[in-house]
């Protein structure tokens, strides 16, 4: 009976849950659900209870719901280390009063549809990489209380709507590109103690109307003009670093505000030239003095020269800067579209490639080296210049979105800043859209794959012991350099033998060739399989991948290491994982030698003893005490040896001479 009746109340609960979650309206669910597919690095696994067929929505990371679990309330994600995008289906969260996503890494621009939650009262992105403008529908956000832009690269004018926020109480807008006037105007009497009282008068404009603003912070951008006099109050802080008409405020220097006059960023309000001139008579304009009436037309004539001067510098930089349209989610008619703001600093360090070049280099893209279903790599030489591999993303145009083309650039830029020599070089790339390509151009490597090499089973075609000590050593000093020696750190999305080049001479170069597929996987939501631990020991048929962190890598490192010393692959179908089978080897000297490939006839039993040294600690089920690639990196160099000497003795003539001579 007791049985049962638990079993009755297990099944309550679930019921409970299961209609609590259906409570929650689909817009919502899909709202957060699309925000999930566009963060491509999530280290902390924040999001990794994101789902809605395993746990209820209101019980997910930072997610909070009402008190009878039908809606959402907040979102608090900060300080996750979030990469990736704001999704405008936020929008239809309609109930949503906290968008809390401070100190992570979201790109991109702040989407209209924001404007949209009527509910908010607390906006947080601050401390993100957002760009483009602010958009003025953030102005229907009518109950908000707290609005936090800081430290991102926003950039244009401040909207005028941002005065019809009558309940806002703090604004931080500081450490941006904001350029422009800050709007906000009164009666000429406005005094600065008086804002409380008389700031939602009818003839308050801008910032003069927020009656209940006590914080804001505008410093460090490219604002303009003078100060408003309703917010005199603010601290002098609050405005440096400026191009403001201040001496008591240190503002930045001539040069850098050049950029920033009020011709080119829009007219600036002033309260003067506001409903009282309507009241100015006919007869008083005809009374004006001839040298009154002389002066207005030089003075217009001199605005308007400055006035078309700043369109046809406006055009000419359009023209070297062109606005990117990208469709965003295209629907049936074709209509749905957003404007990405993609930095044009970015990629100005890195070379663009034309794909006529491309396909002159490859022989008409016929020289296929390579192929997943996601890409194709090309072999090809540039006149003139090196080898090189052209890896071509597959993907239809009608399903690019906004998010894959900023995901594309960075990852550009961050492939890049790259330069060591075990790890690959990015040459360039090539963007062009007829038709649609989106290419990486990687410097060759001419002895192909590790993975080629370890899993050769043609006669001459196997490494020796001391050649592979050396791929281990260069593969160490790569990954050291990736994890330690550049910041932010970088690490291989997925480091088996495939992504290990070698050159003429068998140095081994690391190419992530595959690191922009996690995004597109996670559209594609496939069910592939990995290793808990965090290997990328990847079953057959399973396209997913991901970026991995440090400890990750170093997981990876180690099934490498294995791979390298036995000749097995990570996973076999008959043995199944590398790890499980060479667990029994590892760490008894008496047996140690049956991880060795029986291929090879001589090998060093101290080399040996070192890997497996290092494999047992890379492969250590807690995470935290796993040590870093510098320490593994020193073991390794310390304890193999790879002289000259060593590679002659291990050679077939150095035995058969030394077998001659006893």
């Amino acid at each position: 009976m007791k049985l049962y009746t638990s079993l009755l109340l297990l099944g309550l609960v679930s019921m409970l849950s299961f209609v609590a979650s259906v409570m929650i309206p689909s817009g919502e669910v899909l709202a957060l659900k699309t925000f999930k597919e566009a963060v491509y690095e999530d280290p902390h696994m924040v999001l990794s209870n994101w789902n809605t067929l395993d746990s209820d929505l209101c019980d997910w990371n930072g997610v909070s719901c009402t008190a009878t679990r039908d809606h959402v309330i907040k979102l608090n994600l900060s300080g996750a280390s979030l990469r990736g995008f704001l999704a405008p289906e936020f929008g239809k969260i309609t109930y949503l009063q906290e968008l809390i996503l401070h100190g992570n890494s979201l790109i991109g621009v702040i989407p209209k549809e924001l404007g949209m939650l009527n509910s908010l009262k607390v906006l947080d992105l601050g401390m993100n990489q957002l760009t483009g403008p602010i958009p003025p529908e953030i102005g229907n956000l009518t109950q908000v209380m707290k609005i936090n832009l800081q430290s991102n690269g926003l950039t244009g004018r401040l909207p005028p709507e941002l005065g019809k926020l009558k309940y806002l109480q703090e604004l931080r807008l500081d450490r941006n590109k904001l350029q422009g006037s800050l709007p906000g105007g009164g009666s000429s009497n406005f005094s600065s103690n008086m804002h409380g009282m008389y700031a939602s008068g009818v003839n308050m404009t801008g910032f003069c109307r927020l009656s209940q603003l006590k914080v804001a912070d505008f410093s460090y951008n490219f604002f303009v003009g003078s100060i408003p006099k309703c917010l005199a109050y603010l601290p002098r802080s609050s405005f440096q670093g400026n191009c403001l008409h201040i001496k008591d405020i240190k503002q930045r220097i001539s040069v850098q505000c050049a950029g920033a006059s009020p011709a080119q960023s829009g007219p600036v309000v002033n309260p003067r030239y506001l409903p009282a001139t309507k009241h100015v008579t006919k007869h008083q304009e005809a009374s004006k003095p001839a040298w009154l009436l002389a002066l207005e037309i030089v003075t217009g004539t001199m605005v308007g020269s400055l006035f078309i001067i700043a369109i046809l510098s406006a055009i000419q930089r359009c023209n070297n800067k062109p606005s990117i349209i990208i469709p965003w989610k295209k629907s049936a008619s074709g209509k749905d579209y957003m404007a990405v703001h993609i930095d044009s600093e970015m990629l100005k360090d890195v070379m663009s490639y034309s794909r006529q070049d491309l396909e002159v280099a490859c022989e008409d893209f016929s020289n296929i080296i390579g192929s997943s279903p996601d890409s194709v790599v090309y072999k090809g030489t540039m006149k003139g210049g090196p080898e090189i591999a052209v890896i071509s993303l597959c993907i239809k145009e009608d399903n690019w979105t906004g998010y894959l083309e900023l995901y594309f650039q960075r990852e550009v830029a961050d492939l890049a800043r790259l330069n060591h020599d075990n790890t690959g070089k990015l040459l360039g790339y090539c963007r062009e859209s007829s038709p649609f390509t989106r290419m990486l151009v990687f410097e060759y490597a001419s002895n192909g794959t590790l993975y080629e090499h370890l899993h050769c089973y043609e006669e001459g075609c196997q490494l020796s012991w001391t050649r592979r000590m050396k791929i281990i050593i260069g593969i160490a000093r790569g990954l050291k350099y990736l994890h330690t020696e550049i910041e932010p750190a970088f690490t291989i999305s997925e480091l088996n033998s495939n992504a290990v080049y070698l050159t003429e001479d068998f140095s081994p170069k690391l190419v992530d060739f595959e690191s922009w597929k996690t995004i597109l996987e996670r559209s594609e939501k496939n069910s592939g399989n990995v290793s808990s631990q965090g290997a990328v020991c990847v079953l057959p048929n399973s396209l997913e991948a991901r970026r991995l962190d440090t400890k990750g890598n170093i997981y990876a490192f180690a099934v490498l290491l294995l791979e390298i010393i036995s000749g097995r692959p990570p996973y076999c179908k008959d043995k199944g994982y590398l790890v499980d089978w060479a667990r029994d080897y590892l760490e008894m000297p008496e047996v140690m030698s049956y991880v060795v490939d029986p291929e090879l006839k001589h090998f060093r039993y101290e080399d040996l003893k070192a890997i497996c040294e290092v494999i047992t600690l890379c492969i250590n089920p807690d995470h935290s005490v796993r040590p870093s690639m510098r320490e593994l990196c020193t073991m390794l160099e310390s304890k193999i040896d790879t002289t000259i000497n060593l590679e002659l003795k291990a050679s077939s003539l150095a035995w058969a001479e030394l077998a001659l001579s006893s």
